[in-house]
């Protein structure tokens, strides 16, 4: 693979022409090597018949180089090297670089999507299934505590368990590492029991005191972590015995048992700091179906943990690999080769079967009034967000499926009665537009209104600002980390743009949605909403608590604090032949329960 690259690298430089006249000195530096090695690389091509070499002699003289080999072919071969010897970092540089044509780049990209899907082999008389995913967003964190991305979520729910799951639909929790719970009459006393000799990836059995260190870390940690609104209502988790965990809660929270089900609750073990020196982000042992056994930049694998304690999965092996770039351009040429796709065009092929996860994806923007602006004048802000009232396109349209924050929180779909275009307050002689005029200009000459993002949203956050400066509104987009976003980055700002994301966490994920809006939202509007989420979380009414939800999304945008862009839900595609599709929480696809079946 490496002769391939010195013929592109020379046919880059000196394959204009038909054939090039250059010196020893010329290719040497184009090669970065000495004039022995050049000659010798220079033979190695002309026996493979790619290139001419008609040498001049004497020190200075210009000799003839014809390159007989096609370019585009030999990057085609490279690339197609380059897969089978899973250097897919080699073969995405390569289609980058040597692509010039939108066809080659469109065969290259389908030997590359060959590489994935479902593969069988014999080892030792035993058949190995090994299931290879694209996933479009780079992990670099897997601990429960530090992810951040719904990629790294997804990983490290087949890593990781947690006390409880959930299971069918959303109020539907079922026993995981505890095996049966209780709680006192006031809810505020829990206590679970755990499972026996069930093993963590590194061979230590469970413990309760391992339950302890999880959670103790959890309400430890000083970052603003997701759903921290919950887990700070936890006064002490303490171990009674080896197999018995109690919890005693502040007051009474109804989201407590559905935040026992989250990735964010998994358990981890208590010698963490110790057994994995500072590593465990990317080298983590967890009780799941599947232990980690390699990560880097590209590269995620996972192998199936035998022990496990709801049985064996059925496949062997998964590999995540992150490729940048979209997989359904080439879906359909090459969608045999995948046999799972999330969020499939919907010009797909006929043959495969579709099903929907019980989840969407909202982008929204919303306002900080706490900042000293045009903003905090609820007319200006009327206008402003009136400007977006036909709503935004998905950026890029897949990008709202597969570049989640795992931060990402999710709302309740619809909202009885509130359009997003309304301009008027209640209150508000929407007639005198002679009284608005004056602020809106003045508005208009102001500073550009700085809209706070992630890189992930930044094409949605450049298509808001577009649409604002064609109304006269200077604006500027301002991407940051994730981590960065959760900082003060946010009060700095105009507008805020993020992801809700609905899945069966919805409920949680609102509450820690409207619990960190407060930060930036006036007094009155923050004690309003603080008040209703005090009593939600004491409802034990799952149907009650989300239509208070609902009022408060309702308020927010009467008030013109919340303007919803767009929804996106989410659609799973796979082949016949796939067996066991389920759906986790977040709505991606359970690994731990598919199979193909061999053919006979």
């Amino acid at each position: 693979m490496k002769l391939h690259s010195q013929f592109l690298r020379l046919h880059s430089m000196h394959g204009g022409a038909e054939e090039a006249s250059v010196t020893l000195d010329e290719l040497a530096h184009t090669l970065g090597c000495t004039h022995r090695n050049t000659l010798h690389v220079i033979k190695k091509l002309a026996e493979q018949g790619w290139v001419c070499w008609t040498p001049s002699r004497g020190r200075g003289r210009r000799s003839s180089l014809r390159f007989l080999a096609d370019a585009e072919e030999i990057a085609l071969s490279s690339m197609m090297q380059a897969i089978s010897s899973s250097e897919i970092r080699s073969a995405i540089d390569g289609i980058r670089g040597h692509a010039r044509s939108s066809s080659l780049q469109d065969t290259l990209q389908g030997w590359l999507l060959a590489y994935f899907g479902y593969h069988s082999e014999l080892r030792s008389d035993k058949r190995i299934d090994t299931l290879r995913l694209p996933v479009r967003q780079q992990l670099h964190n897997l601990d429960p505590l530090y992810m951040n991305l719904l990629a790294e979520s997804f990983v490290s729910s087949h890593v990781f368990d947690g006390l409880v799951a959930r299971s069918g639909g959303q109020d539907r929790i079922i026993p995981a590492l505890a095996h049966t719970w209780d709680t006192s009459e006031q809810r505020t006393v829990w206590t679970f029991h755990l499972r026996k000799d069930v093993l963590f990836h590194h061979g230590k059995v469970l413990a309760a005191e391992d339950v302890v260190y999880s959670f103790k870390r959890m309400m430890d940690s000083s970052q603003r972590l997701l759903y921290s609104n919950i887990f700070r209502d936890i006064r002490e988790v303490k171990a009674l015995n080896p197999g018995t965990v109690r919890f005693l809660l502040k007051q009474p929270n109804e989201l407590f048992l559905p935040f026992l089900c989250t990735s964010r609750a998994a358990i981890v073990p208590r010698d963490l700091e110790t057994a994995f020196a500072g590593s465990f982000g990317r080298r983590p042992a967890g009780t799941g179906p599947f232990k980690l056994v390699e990560m880097n930049e590209d590269l995620c694998t996972l192998e199936v943990f035998p022990y496990y304690f709801q049985g064996r999965a059925h496949l062997d092996r998964v590999e995540i690999l992150h490729v940048p770039w979209d997989i359904s351009a080439a879906e359909s040429e090459t969608g045999s080769a995948f046999h799972i796709v999330h969020n499939p065009s919907s010009g797909g092929p006929a043959a495969w079967s579709r099903i929907h996860s019980e989840y969407s994806v909202r982008k929204f923007v919303t306002c900080n009034t706490k900042k000293k602006g045009p903003l905090s004048d609820p007319l200006i802000r009327a206008e402003v967000l009136s400007c977006l009232g036909g709503g935004l396109t998905s950026a890029g349209d897949n990008a709202a499926g597969r570049q989640q924050s795992e931060a990402a929180p999710a709302i309740e779909s619809g909202s009885a009665g509130v359009a997003d275009d309304t301009v008027g307050l209640d209150g508000v002689d929407n007639t005198a537009e002679s009284k608005t005029s004056a602020k809106i200009m003045a508005c208009a000459s102001a500073p550009a209104l700085q809209i706070a993002t992630i890189p992930q949203y930044a094409g949605d956050a450049e298509a808001v600002a577009a649409k604002l400066t064609g109304c006269g509104y200077a604006c500027h987009v301002l991407s940051v980390s994730p981590e960065e976003f959760k900082g003060p980055v946010r009060l700095q700002a105009d507008l805020i743009l993020f992801s809700l994301l609905r899945d069966q966490d919805e409920q949680l994920r609102l509450s820690d949605l409207y619990s960190t809006m407060v930060q930036h939202l006036e007094p009155q509007i923050r004690a309003d909403i603080e008040g209703r989420l005090q009593i939600i979380a004491r409802e034990p009414d799952s149907k009650t608590r989300a239509a208070g939800f609902q009022q408060i999304e309702d308020s927010l945008r009467q008030k013109h604090q919340l303007h919803i862009l767009y929804e996106k839900p989410a659609e799973t595609a796979y082949l016949p032949s796939v067996r066991g599709v389920t759906f986790n929480s977040q709505g991606w696809v359970d690994l731990r329960h598919l199979w193909f079946p061999p053919e006979l």
